[in-house]
C-alpha cells in the first residue's frame, strides 16, 4: 500500500516544488522520500542532492546482546581472552585423559569467572536496554487526519508531522515548520546533544510558518530532498531550519516538524562514538607476567617429564612386581604416552596461572569507581554535578600520569564572559567607570558619528535574542523602562558584548519581523532592517551583518578577531586600536575589533547577486559562500574594539602548581592568541615570573629559518638543564632555571610536516628534546587536530608517557580520545567532550583529586592485588611441585580436590579484594598536602619487584614443603601410634599455606576497618570451618572420602600445631626483616610520612590522657 501526494504553494516572488512521500508498505519500516524547498527572492531554504532512505524510529545505541544471543556472544568474547581459553583447554584435557586431578578442580574456578563476569555484562547491557526502552516508549504527539494522536515515539516514521510543546526534547530529526511565536522562530538549548546550555534561535521554512494548527498542518503537501544521514552536527544542510533530536524546546509554546531522520539514522545516533579499547599499563605488565608464568608452567611440565621417564628408565621402578602393565600399556606409543604425561603435568602444576585474577581485577576496578563517583568533596553545587566514570578499566592509569594535556578557555577559566571596556578611536570606555551618559558624552573626543556607530555596531552585529520581547509592544519612547534584558545566544562572548554596551547608553530590545530594535541614549527606539548575516566560523574569525537603517542607508558591520579584522581596514586610528588590543591580551582578555563600511543601493545588489549564486550551489556551497564572504568583507573603515574577560577557575593556579610538585609536565593547548593565552598561563602559575619564555612562533620563524631557531632553542636548554626527568621536575628549586615553551600552530604544522630534501635532521625529535627540557608548553592557535596530533606524538615518544587531556568543549574530543586518559569537563560548551571521554569533573580543581588521591590509591591497591595473586599462587603449586620428586613423578596430587578448587575462590579471594578496595598507607589528606609522593612509570610492577615477590612465593613454598616433611617424617604423632599420611601432611601444608597467605596480607595492611578485620579473619575461620565439616562428615554424594578424619587428626597433635606455628613465623620472618631493615636504612618518602604520621598522632593521644589526668 502506497501514497502519492502532491501540492503546490505558490508565493509571489518564489515557487515551492512539489513534495512527494512514499510509504513502500503497510509493514514497511522503511521510507523513500524526496524533498526541495526553494526560495529564489529569499535564498534558499533547505536543499541537497540525493535520495535518503531511513530506518524505523527504535533507537539502540550501544547494546550488545539480546536475549537468543547473549550467551554464546558473551561465550566467545569471554573466551577470546589467553587465560580463560587456556583454562577451558586444561578443563577439556582433563575430560579427555586421565589426569591426577578431576575436572572440577579446573572447570569450577573457570565457570565462576565466567558467570560471574557475564553476570556483569549482562546487567550492564540490561541497563542499556533500560534506557533505550525507555527513549523508544516516551510519548510523542503525532498528527493524523487534522487531530492530535498521542503515541509512543517508537512508531515514529519519516515524513510524521510532529508537535513539540516547551521543555520538551525533539525526538527525532525534524524540519522546523511552524511556531507558536507570531515571527516564525523558536529558541532551543542543545545540552543532551552537544552540551551547550546556550539557547540558539531556529527560524521555521518561510512557505510553512503561516500554519499554526492541527488542521493546516495536515494539509499541507510538500517534497524534502535531503542528503543521507551523516553525523556532522555543525555543517547540516539548512541548520537555521533543522531541529536536531536530543534537543530541547525552551521559550516557545510549541512547534510543529515534520520527521526527516529518525532511530539510529538520527544525528545524535550517528554521532554516537564507542571509545576505543584502551588498556592501562598494569594490564599490560599483567599479560607479560602472565606469559612469564606461562612459560614457567611449561618448563616444570617439561622437567617433570623427562624426570619421570630418566626415573623409570629403571625397570624395577617402571613396572615393580605389584604394579605389573598390562599388554594395553605396553603396546602404547612411547611419544603419545610422553605427551600424555607431559598434559598431566600441565594440568597438575596449572594453578599457577591465576584465572580468579582477572575476575578479582574486574570487581575491584568496577566497585572502585563508585569510590571516585562517590566522592562528595568534588560536586559542585553550583551545576548539581559530580564526577562521571565511564569507564572503569582505567582507573590505575590516573595514578600515573606523566603528561596533563588541558584546553585553556572553559577548562582553566570560567567561561562567564564578563565586558571590560571598550576603545574607539583610541579612547578607552570603562563600563563600571561611566555610570550615565552624561559623563560618558563628555569623555567623548572623537567624532560623534564613529562613536554612535560603534554602539550601534555592538547593538546590530550578533545572533543574540532577547527572552521577553514584548515589553516595548505599544509604548511610546518615554514609557520604555531601561530595565536590563535578558539575553540568549549561544556564544557567551556576544551577551557579555550586549550586555556591557548597555551599560554604556545602547539597549538592543528584540529582533522582531527580521527588524532590530534598539533604544539609544535618548530613551528613542531605532529600527533596523536586517539584510543577511554572515555568520562566524573558525576560518573567517569574524561574522558581518548588514542592516538599513531609519535612514535608509546600508551598513555592514563586522566583529572578530583582530588577525582577521586588521588587514581588511583601509581607515581608522588603526595603531592606537592595535596598541590597546595587545595591551588587553597581554592582560588576559578576549579581544574583538569592530569595523564597518557604508553600501550603495547598487553595492548592495551586488552583494545579493553573489550571495544568491552561492547559495543556490548544489556543490561545494559552503566553499562558494566563504569566498564570497572574503569578496564582500573587505575595505572597512576601523571604529574600536572591545575587552572581555574570562575569569580564571577556581583553585585552578593551586591545581596546577601540586600536579608539578608532584612530576606532572602540563600542557595548555588553546585555539587563543599567543598574548592571551600567556597571560592566563602566568595566572595559573603554569609559567611563574622566573621562567624564561622560549618562542617557536610563526614570527620568530619568519626572523630565521626553523632549522636555526630549532638548534638555538635546543641548545639553550640543554646547555642550562641537561635533561628533566620527572624526578628532578617534581624536585625543582627558586634557583633552577625554568623553561617555557611557546609554539603556534603554524609552527607545529612545519615541525609536523615530512621532510622531502634529504636532509639528517630530525625536526620532531629535536622539539621533542627541547620539550622535554620545559618546565610548562603553551600551544596557541591550535586547531582541533593539531591539538591530537600533539598529544599522539608525546605518546608515542621513546619514553612512552602516560598522558591525560582535559577539556570542555567538542574541539577537545580529538585529543582527549588520542590521550591515555580523557576527561571531560561538564562545562558551558557542552557535553560532547563529557561524552567522549573516560571520565568527567565539573570543574578542572577536581583533577587535583582525582590524580594525587584516587589515581595514586587506585595504582597502589591494584599493583598489590597483582602481586599478591602471583606470590599465592607460587606459594601454592610449588610445594606441589617439590613433591613430585618425592613420589617417583608419578603426578600424585598434595592437596585435596576441594582444597584445589576453592583456595583461589573462597579461602584467599575476599581479603584481597577488600585491600583493594580500602587500603590507605596514608591519609588522603597527605596525598593533597605531599603531591610528591605520585608514583610514576609503573614503578610497584616493574620488574625487580616482580622478581622479589615470585622468589618471595618460592621462599615461603621451600618452607611449607620441607618444614613440614623435616618436621613431621617417620615421627610419631598421634595417641595411638599412627603417623601422619599423605593427606594430613597435605594438609598441613595447605593450611600452613592458608595462614601465610593472609598474614602477609594483613601486615601490608595499614587502613584498618570493621570491614578488614571482619574478612581477613572470617576468611580464616571459613577456612577451618569448612575442613571441620568436610573431613568431619560422610558426603553421601562422594565415592571416596580421603579427607575423612584427617583434620581433626592433625589438629589433636601437639607437634602439628608447633609445626604449623612454627613454619607460619619462619615464612614472614624474611618480608618483615626486609621491611623492618628498609624503613629503618633507606626509607622512602612515604614511609618517613607514615612514622611522622604516627609520631603526631602518639602525641597527641599523650596529650589528650594527659589533660585527662590533670
Amino acid at each position: 500500500m502506497g501514497f502519492l501526494i502532491c501540492l503546490k504553494h505558490i508565493y509571489p516572488g518564489y515557487f515551492l516544488s512539489v513534495v512527494v512521500i512514499r510509504v513502500l508498505s503497510f509493514q514497511s519500516s522503511v521510507f523513500a522520500f524526496r524533498a526541495k524547498f526553494r526560495c529564489l527572492a529569499h535564498g534558499i531554504i533547505w536543499l541537497s542532492a540525493s535520495i535518503s532512505v531511513i530506518s524505523s524510529y527504535p533507537i539502540s545505541f550501544e547494546m550488545k546482546y539480546t536475549f537468543w544471543n547473549f550467551v554464546p556472544k558473551n561465550l566467545f568474547e569471554q573466551f577470546r581472552r589467553i587465560a580463560n581459553f587456556y583454562f577451558l583447554i586444561i578443563f577439556l584435557v582433563q575430560l579427555i585423559i586421565d589426569t591426577p586431578t578431576s575436572p572440577v578442580t579446573s572447570g569450577l574456578p573457570l565457570l565462576f569467572v565466567i558467570t560471574v563476569t557475564a553476570i556483569k555484562q549482562g546487567y550492564e547491557d540490561w541497563l542499556r536496554h533500560k534506557a533505550d526502552n525507555a527513549i523508544n516508549h516516551c510519548p510523542v504527539h503525532f498528527i493524523q487526519h487534522g487531530k492530535l494522536v498521542r503515541k509512543q515515539s517508537q512508531k515514529l516514521r519519516v515524513g510524521d508531522i510532529v508537535m513539540v510543546k516547551e521543555n520538551e526534547t525533539f525526538p527525532c530529526d525534524l524540519i522546523f515548520l511552524s511556531s507558536s511565536r507570531g515571527d516564525g522562530t523558536c529558541f532551543v538549548t542543545t545540552t543532551g546533544l552537544d552540551g551547550e546550555s546556550s539557547q540558539k534561535t531556529y527560524y521555521a521554512v518561510q512557505d510553512t510558518k503561516a500554519f499554526h494548527n492541527e488542521q493546516e498542518i495536515d494539509a499541507l503537501h510538500a517534497t524534502i530532498e535531503c542528503e543521507q544521514p551523516q553525523p556532522d552536527l555543525y555543517k547540516p544542510l539548512g541548520s537555521e531550519n533543522l531541529l536536531l533530536r536530543g534537543a530541547t524546546l525552551k521559550n516557545t509554546e510549541k512547534i510543529f516538524g515534520v520527521a526527516i531522520y529518525t532511530g539510529m539514522e538520527t544525528k545524535m545516533a550517528l554521532n554516537y562514538q564507542s571509545k576505543s579499547q584502551k588498556r592501562s599499563a598494569v594490564e599490560k605488565s599483567m599479560n607479560v607476567f602472565l606469559v612469564v608464568y606461562l612459560g614457567i608452567l611449561v618448563s616444570k611440565a617439561v622437567i617433570n617429564t623427562v624426570l619421570k621417564y630418566a626415573w623409570q628408565s629403571d625397570p624395577f621402578r617402571d613396572e615393580p612386581w605389584y604394579n605389573q602393565k598390562t599388554e594395553p600399556e605396553k603396546k602404547r606409543n612411547l611419544f603419545l604416552q610422553a605427551f600424555t604425561d607431559f598434559l598431566a603435568f600441565m594440568v597438575l602444576f596449572n594453578y599457577i596461572i591465576p584465572v580468579s585474577m582477572y575476575v578479582t581485577v574486574e570487581m575491584q576496578k568496577f566497585l572502585g569507581s563508585y569510590f571516585l563517583a562517590w566522592d562528595e568533596e568534588m560536586f559542585d553545587e553550583g551545576t548539581g554535578e559530580g564526577p562521571l566514570v565511564n569507564t572503569s578499566d582505567l582507573n590505575e592509569e590516573l595514578g600515573q600520569i606523566e603528561y596533563v594535556f588541558t584546553d585553556k578557555t572553559g577548562t582553566l577559566t570560567e567561561n562567564n564572559m564578563e565586558f571590560v571596556e571598550c576603545c574607539i578611536e583610541g579612547h578607552v570606555y570603562i563600563p563600571h567607570v561611566i555610570c550615565n551618559v552624561s559623563s560618558l558624552m563628555s569623555l567623548t573626543h572623537g567624532p560623534q558619528n564613529r562613536e554612535e556607530l560603534f554602539f550601534r555596531a555592538l547593538c546590530l552585529c550578533h545572533t543574540v535574542q532577547v527572552k521577553d520581547d514584548d515589553s516595548v509592544d505599544g509604548l511610546e519612547k518615554d514609557e520604555v523602562p531601561r530595565k536590563p534584558c535578558v539575553y540568549i545566544s549561544s556564544s557567551p562572548d556576544e551577551v557579555a558584548l550586549v550586555e556591557g554596551i548597555q551599560r554604556l547608553g545602547y539597549t538592543f530590545l528584540r529582533l522582531k519581523e527580521n527588524y532590530m530594535e534598539i533604544l539609544n541614549r535618548e530613551n528613542n527606539i531605532e529600527k533596523f532592517e536586517l539584510l543577511e548575516v554572515f555568520s562566524f566560523d573558525s576560518v573567517r574569525r569574524r561574522m558581518s551583518v548588514i542592516v538599513r537603517s531609519p535612514t535608509g542607508d546600508i551598513f555592514l558591520f563586522c566583529k572578530g578577531a583582530d588577525s582577521s579584522i586588521f588587514p581588511r581596514v583601509k581607515e581608522g586610528k588603526i595603531d592606537q586600536v592595535r596598541s590597546r588590543v595587545q595591551r588587553n591580551a597581554v592582560e588576559g582578555l578576549r579581544t574583538l575589533c569592530v569595523a564597518y563600511k557604508k553600501l550603495s543601493a547598487e553595492e548592495y545588489s551586488d552583494v545579493q547577486e553573489l550571495l544568491q549564486g552561492a547559495k543556490l550551489a548544489l556543490q561545494e556551497r559552503d566553499k562558494k559562500l566563504a569566498e564570497v564572504y572574503e569578496q564582500i568583507e573587505t575595505d572597512f573603515i576601523l571604529l574600536g574594539a572591545t575587552a572581555v574577560e574570562d575569569r580564571l577557575q577556581e583553585k585552578a593556579a593551586d591545581t596546577i602548581e601540586a600536579l608539578q610538585k608532584a612530576g606532572i609536565k602540563v600542557w595548555v593547548l588553546t585555539g587563543d592568541k599567543m598574548e592571551t593565552a600567556a597571560a592566563t598561563c602566568y595566572a595559573c602559575k603554569l609559567f611563574r615570573r622566573n621562567t624564561q619564555i622560549l618562542e617557536l612562533t610563526t614570527k620568530k620563524i619568519e626572523e630565521q629559518s626553523l632549522h636555526d631557531v630549532l638548534f638555538d632553542l635546543n641548545k639553550t636548554v640543554i646547555r642550562q638543564n641537561g635533561s628533566l626527568t620527572r624526578d628532578t621536575f617534581s624536585g625543582l628549586s627558586a634557583d633552577t632555571q625554568d623553561y617555557g615553551l611557546i609554539i603556534d600552530g603554524a609552527a607545529l604544522s612545519l615541525i609536523m610536516k615530512p621532510r622531502y630534501d634529504g636532509s639528517s635532521g630530525n625536526y620532531r625529535e629535536i622539539f621533542l628534546n627541547i620539550c622535554r627540557n620545559c618546565t610548562a608548553v603553551l600551544c596557541c592557535r591550535m586547531a582541533p587536530l593539531q591539538k591530537a596530533q600533539i598529544v599522539k606524538l608525546i605518546k608515542l615518544s621513546k619514553e612512552r608517557p602516560i598522558t591525560l587531556a582535559i577539556g570542555d568543549g567538542a574541539n577537545d574530543v580529538s585529543m582527549i580520545l588520542e590521550a591515555h586518559v580523557g576527561i571531560g569537563v561538564i562545562g558551558k560548551e557542552g557535553r560532547q567532550a563529557a561524552r567522549n571521554s573516560d571520565y568527567a569533573i565539573p570543574k578542572f580543581k577536581h583533577l587535583k583529586k582525582m590524580l594525587l588521591v584516587h589515581g595514586h590509591f587506585y595504582y597502589i591497591r591494584i599493583s598489590e592485588l597483582v602481586q599478591y595473586f602471583f606470590y599465592k599462587n607460587v606459594c601454592f603449586i610449588f610445594p606441589q611441585f617439590l613433591y613430585q620428586f618425592f613420589c617417583g613423578f608419578s603426578q600424585q596430587t598434595l592437596y585435596d580436590t576441594a582444597y584445589l578448587t576453592l583456595y583461589n575462590i573462597s579461602f584467599t579471594s575476599l581479603p584481597i579484594l577488600l585491600y583493594s578496595l580500602m587500603e590507605q598507607h596514608v591519609s588522603p589528606e597527605t596525598l593533597k598536602r605531599e603531591p610528591s609522593l605520585d608514583v610514576a612509570k609503573n614503578a610497584l610492577l616493574r620488574w625487580h619487584a616482580f622478581v622479589y615477590w615470585t622468589f618471595l612465593g618460592v621462599f615461603d613454598a621451600v618452607v611449607f614443603f620441607f618444614g613440614a616433611y623435616f618436621l613431621l617424617n617417620n615421627t610419631v604423632v598421634t595417641s595411638n601410634g599412627q603417623i601422619f599420611g599423605n593427606w594430613t601432611f597435605g594438609t598441613v601444608v595447605f593450611t600452613v599455606l592458608v595462614f601465610t597467605v593472609t598474614f602477609k596480607l594483613a601486615i601490608d595492611t595499614h587502613y584498618w576497618t570493621w570491614i578488614n578485620h571482619f574478612v581477613i579473619w572470617g576468611s580464616l575461620v571459613f577456612y577451618i570451618v569448612f575442613s571441620l565439616l568436610w573431613g568431619g562428615i560422610t558426603w553421601p554424594f562422594l565415592n571416596y572420602q580421603r579427607m575423612y578424619y584427617v583434620f581433626m587428626q592433625m589438629l589433636s597433635s601437639g607437634p602439628a600445631w608447633l609445626g604449623i606455628i612454627l613454619l607460619i613465623t619462619v615464612s614472614l620472618l624474611p618480608d618483615v626483616l626486609k621491611k623492618v631493615l628498609c624503613r629503618e636504612l633507606w626509607p622512602t618518602a612515604t614511609e618517613r610520612i607514615q612514622v611522622n604520621n604516627l609520631f603526631h598522632c602518639e602525641v597527641r593521644h599523650f596529650l589528650y590522657y594527659k589533660c585527662l589526668i590533670t
